[in-house]
């Protein structure tokens, strides 16, 4: 190295040093002007210390006069620079007192070591080729930029603007900057890297474009800055990733609870509106009147009354959805609101049946014309009808516990609908003969026929709802090699697509809802899937559905795939021989026992193998799946004809 070389980076080494000294000691502001002569009394390099560790080096002349003072400042210094144990030679107080510039340098370098790079950890690389690693994966992408070191690497100021593009590529347009221009892309990176992202300037422009190998200290030391600010950066990215991801995963259920208690209170402010206006209801005493107002509250009946009937099965339906949802996800479990909770919704609704009844009783004591035995037959058998269907309906909504307990309960209940629909055929007959008679009200009832079909239908409606439901979480709960999030997303596109609410998917549903999740296959692919899913059927239950998207998710060892590697054993041919398994690898003691499972094969064979024993492995394999799937004939026939057909 030429006499002016070295002068040239003790200059710049001189110069970023003392920026970055700055940097660490702005906290007490304090500054440094000219490096040697400031440290020289130690207490610039006692703060910097401090500044460093966090620690007190204790008791020190702050403003030195003598020189034995500054001597002792010193040695104060380099005595807690030892102790923590960083290595240093032929550097004592009175270099540091008498300015040797080159031992300050060398002092400063090794605190910088210490304190800014020797944490830098790159795929267990640390120090100085960790922070080289860093730096060569973060370009790699990057044709024009080949870091090789922390010298002449850098001079053309595109390694800089690469790791700005990877990290910040809203800060600078990497593609369009020219290339040539080297000391305006360095310019450019230490603009922004300093504006925009608070990296101090700790060197210029000319100190890196200007000489052919620029100084690899100064360079490493601005660059660890680079490092920690985009490490930092990364650092709070992944925390930002973490709480969306925990946000996507508790938005499904944040959602369902909003809802339910917006829902809820809608729903109790208009039954307590509806209520008080029969109370302010006066009759004119005339029987157009009456009769208006037993239309009136006919209407009601048939719109507003169903509408909150469907809406307090479904709110009891969501509110048992909630709790299964979060108890899947091991979730604190939701309760509502005291005042938006199903029991105020149960008062409030026996409240509004009384007002029911005592609107409907006032509207009947204006009209007289009223045949008692046919009101009390009706009433008879609807209120039994209702009081079923209330039972029923509190049953669903009051449904808790294991989901194999409550599954078995919603069966039960659901094989109790079928006496329902032939008591609601003999309400239908009394209906018909109280038209008949012109009855128009009954003091007996709150019900029609019209609304006991509908409520029933509400029934049966949640009870399928609720059973679909609580199947689908035992086959998502028993899909442990699903993550929750899978299985979300595998439920939710399900259910998008099951229109009729059938928990079950037609062949047109069942392609939509794999091209949903990006599994796009041809007609007769998706067709073939179709009815292997199905197990020939028209449709696709939900737990087939799950279970075809783990089979795509996940390489399982089924029967279909021992099946297909048969096949490919014997070549395509509808027998193997003990020949065919040899070839193929299969251990001797694997081979034995199929000999003596597999039945003889009894078809035609080929002609090379003439005279050799053959097996049926078809009919071997079809038991094996019979057994595990309850296929039916017809699909060995299916897959006999596949297996006989030509080979690709």
């Amino acid at each position: 190295m030429t006499f002016s070389e070295q002068q040239r980076w003790i200059i710049v080494q001189e110069k970023t040093f003392t920026k970055w000294l700055n940097t660490k000691l702005v906290a007490r502001n304090l500054e440094v002007k000219d490096l040697v002569a400031d440290l020289s009394d130690g207490v610039m390099l006692i703060h910097l210390l401090e500044c460093l560790s966090s620690e007190s080096l204790g008791r020190y002349a702050s403003k030195p006069k003598l020189r034995v003072q500054k001597f002792e400042n010193a040695n104060l210094a380099l005595d807690f620079i030892k102790s923590r144990g960083i290595q240093m030679t032929n550097i004592g107080a009175e270099d540091v007192v008498d300015g040797n510039r080159k031992i300050v340098l060398g002092l400063i370098w090794t605190l910088i070591l210490r304190f800014t790079i020797s944490d830098i950890n790159e795929e267990g690389i640390s120090a100085k080729e960790g922070l080289l690693l860093w730096c060569q994966r973060k370009t790699a992408c990057y044709d024009e930029v080949e870091v090789r070191d922390f010298s002449a690497s850098w001079n053309n100021g595109l390694a800089f603007c690469a790791l700005l593009d990877i990290h910040r590529p809203d800060l600078i347009d990497f593609e369009t900057l020219d290339k040539s221009d080297h000391r305006g892309n360095m310019q450019l990176a230490f603009d922004i890297a300093h504006d925009e992202i608070g990296i101090p300037k700790l060197l210029d422009v000319e100190d890196v474009c200007d000489v052919a190998k620029p100084d690899e200290r100064s360079l490493m030391t601005y660059i660890a800055y680079w490092f920690h600010a985009f490490s930092q950066m990364e650092k709070v990215e992944n925390a930002g990733r973490r709480v969306e991801k925990f946000f996507n995963n508790m938005q499904g259920a944040w959602e369902m609870q909003s809802a339910y208690e917006r829902r809820m209170r809608e729903l109790l402010k208009s039954i307590r509106a509806q209520v008080q206006s029969w109370k302010l209801a006066k009759f004119e005493g005339t029987y157009a009147d009456a009769k208006a107002q037993a239309a009136e509250f006919s209407d009601y009946k048939r719109g507003k009354k169903r509408e909150w009937v469907a809406e307090k099965s479904e709110l009891a339906t969501l509110l048992g959805n909630i709790k299964t949802k979060l108890g899947t996800y091991r979730l604190r479990p939701y309760e509502p609101p005291s005042e938006l909770s199903q029991e105020v919704l149960e008062w409030e609704w026996t409240n509004l049946a009384k007002s029911e009844m005592a609107r409907a009783q006032l509207i009947n004591e204006t009209i007289r014309d009223i045949k008692n035995a046919l009101r009390r037959s009706f009433a008879d058998k609807a209120n039994d009808f209702a009081m079923a269907l209330n039972t029923m309906q509190l049953a669903i909504s009051g449904l808790d516990g294991d989901i194999e307990d409550q599954l078995h309960h919603v069966r039960k209940l659901s094989e109790n609908l079928t006496p329902l629909d032939r008591y609601l055929d003999t309400i239908a007959e009394v209906d018909a003969k109280c038209e008949e008679a012109n009855i128009e009200e009954n003091d007996f009832t709150t019900y029609t026929y019209d609304e006991l079909a509908y409520e029933l239908t509400l029934v049966k409606s949640s009870v399928q709802k609720k059973l679909s439901f609580l199947e689908n979480q035992m086959v998502a709960r028993n899909m442990t090699n699903l993550t929750p999030i899978q299985l979300e997303e595998f439920e939710s596109v399900f259910r998008h697509f099951d229109r009729d609410q059938s928990n079950s998917l037609q062949e047109l549903e069942f392609s939509a809802a794999l091209a949903s999740l990006g599994l796009v296959f041809t007609e007769d692919e998706m067709h073939e899937y179709f009815i292997e899913t199905s197990n020939g059927r028209d449709y696709v239950t939900f737990e087939q559905f799950i279970r075809f998207m783990v089979d795509v998710t996940e390489d399982q060892n089924t029967a279909e795939q021992v099946f297909q590697s048969f096949r490919e054993v014997a070549d395509g041919k509808p027998y193997v021989t003990e020949m065919d398994l040899r070839h193929s690898l299969v251990p001797d003691e694997v081979i034995d026992k199929l000999l003596e499972m597999m039945p003889p094969h009894n078809g035609p064979d080929m002609s090379q193998d003439r005279g050799r024993p053959q097996y049926d492995y078809i009919s071997f394999m079809e038991k094996m799946i019979r057994d595990q799937r309850g296929e039916d004939d017809g699909s060995r026939s299916r897959r006999s004809s596949t297996i006989n057909g030509p080979k690709a």
